[in-house]
């Protein structure tokens, strides 16, 4: 911690141009991070409120909740796995820790978490959706998340290293993953005794903590929240574990 820290500077001006270089391109660059859910929340209204016809009050903000999670666990994944691939060259140039590229892939996420709330805020106000007690325990949420997400970022940018197909193999695997958490559907579509195996999915009670207090205005269970933080706790440490083992081997690697 003390080494990140001496180099706070460095992971400060990654953070800045992870976020130019994912909008570069882009015309409205990163008016993006507001637009982007706001579109597929409207799309995918449309398709599962009518078509599906889920008893949902509020569905629109019960889904961009859910979608503003998942964006932030997918971003902070997937930059985290590539996040040693793009900085292979300086890598090999200077020393720096490895786990300031990972991190860097964290902070942007969370940087436009901060970006996706403000659509939120306002849907929920456009549905009178009433702000709770409840939503000062989101820190805590997100907190959980992140440090969940980090521990597979680092999983995964350590396996991106030595195989490279790691990369598209995760694509594949994430986009199943979507369907298997209740992002878009609610829970209750399955049958009761079914719904066991959603605690066997760590997304999910990630995502009740972090829904909970948006959508329903309180705070989750206990055995949620335990559920939750102990998968954050196993991710980040095995995470760390995995990382830390193999870290020396990058430079020659890349």
């Amino acid at each position: 911690m003390g080494e990140l820290l001496r180099y706070r500077d460095l992971l400060y001006l990654m953070t800045l141009a992870n976020i130019k270089r994912r909008y570069k391109r882009s015309t409205l660059g990163i008016i993006w991070t507001l637009l982007g859910p706001l579109l597929t929340m409207t799309v995918l209204t449309i398709a599962f409120s009518n078509l599906f016809r889920f008893s949902l009050i509020n569905y629109p903000i019960y889904l961009l909740s859910g979608l503003i999670f998942w964006n932030l666990f997918t971003q902070t994944t997937q930059d985290a796995m590539n996040s040693m691939i793009w900085g292979g060259d300086l890598l090999r140039r200077i020393y720096i820790p490895r786990t300031v590229f990972p991190l860097t892939a964290i902070i942007s996420g969370l940087i436009n978490l901060f970006l996706n709330l403000i659509p939120l805020a306002i849907i929920m106000l456009i549905f009178k959706h009433a702000f709770r007690p409840a939503l000062f325990f989101i820190p805590f949420a997100i907190l959980l998340v992140a440090m969940f997400a980090l521990g597979i970022g680092l999983i995964l940018s350590t396996m991106a290293v030595f195989f490279l197909d790691v990369i598209y193999l995760y694509q594949v695997f994430i986009s199943a993953w979507f369907y298997l958490t209740p992002i878009i559907y609610p829970r209750d579509i399955f049958p009761a005794r079914y719904v066991w195996y959603m605690n066997l999915n760590p997304l999910y009670n990630l995502l009740e903590i972090f829904r909970a207090p948006i959508y329903l205005g309180l705070i989750p269970g206990t055995n949620t929240i335990l559920a939750a933080t102990s998968w954050a706790l196993v991710s980040l440490l095995i995470g760390f574990w995995v990382f830390t083992k193999k870290a020396d081997e990058f430079a020659y690697r890349i």
